[in-house]
C-alpha cells in the first residue's frame, strides 16, 4: 500500500521531471525525494524513471503507474472535498448564469429554492452571452449555466424548459405566408450561422449541414450574437432555426417566425463543468430538479440548445 507522501512524490516528479522542482514544489529536500522514489522501486521491482545527468524521463512501467494511480487520486481528493462540504454545509458562494433573457425567470425560481435551504449561501446571478458562456464555465467565472442542450463536454441537469422550433424569415419572404414549413425547405435558402465559438454539437443541432432526408444545407453568413444574427435575417441574407420563444422576445416588424413542423424539441437546462462536484453545485442541481420536477418545467412552444 502507498503512502500519501509517497504518492504524492511520484505523481509530482512525473510531471515534473526534475527532482529540484519536485522537492521545491513539495517542501522537501531533494535528497528526502531521491529517497522516497527510491524506496517506491524496490516495492515495484522495477524503475520508474530513467536519469541522467542531465533528464529524468519516466520508465514504461513508471509511465503506467502515473496513468493508473492519478484518476485514483483525484477521485480520494474530490472525495475529501465532499466530505468537507457535508460537514461545513453549504456555504460561501455560487455563480450562477443565464444565457438568453427567457431563461432567467425559471433559474431564479431555482434560486429561489436554493436560497430557502441554503441561506449561508450566497448565489450571484449574471447573463452569459454566446461568445463567452463556455469560457466562463471552463475558468470558474461561473459555476452552473442555464442555457439549450446541447452543450459539448458539459454535465446536463433537468430539463427546465422546453418548445418548439420556428423558422426566422424575412418578412416579405415567401415561407412567412405559411402556416408552417418543414426542414426539408432548409435545403432551399442559406441559413445564418452561429459564431465559431459555439459548440459543434449545438450547430448540428440547431443549423444542420444535411436535412433528415439527406439534402445539403446552404450556408449562410455567421453573426457575432443572436440579435446580430437575426438582423442577417432581416436583410435577406439566410433563414435561421430559432425557439418559438423569439415571437416574445425579438418581436421586430423585419421578421416573421414560422412553425416547423417536423422538428424535435428544444431543451434548456442547468450545465456545469463535470468536475465541479462541490456541495453548492450539487444542491443547486437538485433544487433545479426540483423546480423541475414540482410542474415548473415551462413548456414554451419551443425547444433549444443555447438559443
Amino acid at each position: 500500500m502507498l503512502e500519501r507522501l509517497e504518492t504524492e512524490v511520484f505523481l509530482a516528479l512525473a510531471e515534473e521531471l526534475h527532482f529540484g522542482r519536485t522537492a521545491e514544489r513539495l517542501g522537501l529536500t531533494t535528497g528526502r525525494v531521491s529517497q522516497i522514489v527510491r524506496k517506491l522501486e524496490r516495492q515495484v521491482g522495477a524503475a520508474l524513471f530513467d536519469r541522467t545527468s542531465r533528464s529524468v524521463r519516466l520508465t514504461p512501467v513508471g509511465r503506467q503507474l502515473a496513468e493508473d494511480l492519478a484518476p485514483v487520486v483525484a477521485a480520494m481528493e474530490q472525495a475529501l472535498r465532499r466530505a468537507v462540504d457535508a460537514g461545513k454545509g453549504v456555504t460561501g458562494e455560487l455563480r450562477v448564469a443565464f444565457l438568453g433573457e427567457w431563461t432567467a425567470p425559471v433559474l431564479l425560481r431555482a434560486v429561489a429554492l436554493f436560497g430557502e435551504r441554503h441561506p449561508d449561501c450566497r448565489v450571484d446571478v449574471r447573463e452569459a452571452q454566446l461568445s463567452n458562456s463556455r469560457s466562463s464555465l471552463e475558468d470558474g467565472s461561473i459555476d452552473v449555466l442555464v442555457a439549450s442542450y446541447p452543450f459539448d463536454g458539459m454535465a446536463l441537469g433537468p430539463v427546465l424548459l422546453a418548445e418548439r422550433r420556428a423558422l426566422a424569415v424575412p418578412a416579405g419572404h415567401p415561407l412567412a405566408a405559411e402556416a408552417s414549413v418543414s426542414l426539408e425547405v432548409l435545403a432551399d435558402h442559406p441559413v445564418v450561422q452561429y459564431p465559431a465559438v459555439t459548440s459543434i454539437g449545438f450547430k448540428r443541432d440547431r443549423t444542420p449541414d444535411r436535412t433528415p432526408s439527406g439534402r445539403p444545407v446552404p450556408k449562410g453568413p455567421s453573426g457575432a450574437t443572436f440579435s446580430e444574427m437575426l438582423s442577417l435575417v432581416a436583410m435577406g441574407r439566410g433563414v435561421l432555426p430559432v425557439g418559438e420563444h423569439c415571437r416574445q422576445y425579438y418581436p421586430r416588424p423585419d421578421l416573421a417566425y414560422v412553425p416547423i413542423h417536423d422538428a424535435p424539441l428544444i431543451e434548456r437546462g442547468p450545465i456545469w463543468l463535470p468536475s465541479n462536484t462541490t456541495g453548492r453545485v450539487r444542491e443547486f442541481i437538485r433544487a433545479t430538479a426540483d423546480v423541475a420536477g414540482g410542474g415548473a418545467a415551462v413548456q414554451c412552444s419551443a425547444r433549444g440548445a443555447g438559443w
